[in-house]
């Protein structure tokens, strides 16, 4: 750009700071049924951060406003999350000033007769920078959302494997729900680390709360008796309801070398007499 037309764009920057507050509160007026006037107020600063660097992306390096925008979108995500808004809400609030600031652009560039060369270079620019500003925040709030959630995962799957001490010695792991690849790992995590810390010699898994025990399940069962007779462990299966059973003779699966019962009341009733 020629050097009147640096001055220009710095003239159209300013312009933009100097309606930052009345450009921050625009939004709500606008759109009175879009959230309450306290949610608004908890934007406000937010808006004037962006609309500061749309502002100044006009004249700045493009480098620099994308390394603002990172912060800005960061404090943005943590803020929509808080104020438990959805992603949308912050694309429209971009969408919104890119529009209100694009006006200001058009306006000020007709003003000041500039070419259109040069609004096409100016406009694009700040395009760009709209297009990154919308695709850090969706990046970022998809990122905090599927870090939320995996922990969610991992608070369920501890809660679904309790190991509770019944005895000194004995402790029960009663099952709820399907057994997959991921859930039979932390089974034998969380199992193995229950009696070494518990200090136990028995543990009944329950398996009153599973619905099916097919090959896969019964792999992964076995692989954590196993685990257990490793470390001195003994274990008893209880919940072995009839249906079960018999899916368990159909699909060939070897028991004999396991201590099964139909409810976990008699498998401790079994244990006590046995080791009185």
């Amino acid at each position: 750009m020629t050097i009147s037309s640096n001055i220009v764009v710095q003239q159209i920057s300013a312009e933009i700071i100097n309606k930052k507050a009345s450009l921050a509160i625009q939004r709500y007026t606008t759109d009175l049924n879009h959230y309450s006037m306290e949610i608004d107020t908890e934007l406000k600063s937010w808006r004037e951060n962006l609309i500061n660097i749309f502002a100044k992306s006009i004249s700045d390096d493009l480098e620099q406003t994308y390394k603002h925008l990172t912060t800005w979108g960061n404090a943005g995500v943590k803020l929509l999350i808080e104020l438990k808004l959805p992603l949308d809400v912050g694309i429209e609030e971009v969408r919104f000033y890119r529009n209100e600031i694009g006006e200001i652009i058009k306006n000020e560039a007709i003003k000041n007769n500039m070419s259109l060369s040069e609004f096409y270079t100016l406009i694009s620019n700040f395009d760009s920078v709209v297009d990154r500003a919308v695709h850090l925040l969706s990046l970022t709030y998809s990122e905090n959302y599927l870090s939320r959630i995996n922990a969610a995962e991992i608070t369920a799957l501890e809660l679904s494997i309790p190991v509770i001490q019944i005895t000194e010695d004995m402790g029960v792991l009663p099952l709820v729900g399907d057994i997959d690849t991921r859930r039979s790992q932390e089974l034998m995590e969380r199992a193995l680390e229950s009696v070494s810390t518990l200090g136990l010699s028995h543990i009944f898994i329950d398996l009153s709360g599973v619905p099916i025990i097919d090959t896969m399940v019964a792999h992964h069962l076995f692989r954590v008796v196993e685990a257990l007779k490793l470390v001195g462990v003994k274990t008893i299966l209880s919940g072995i309801r009839p249906e079960i059973a018999q899916t368990m003779v159909q699909l060939g699966i070897e028991i004999q070398h396991l201590t099964t019962f139909s409810s976990l009341h008699k498998a401790i009733k079994y244990i006590n007499i046995n080791t009185l």
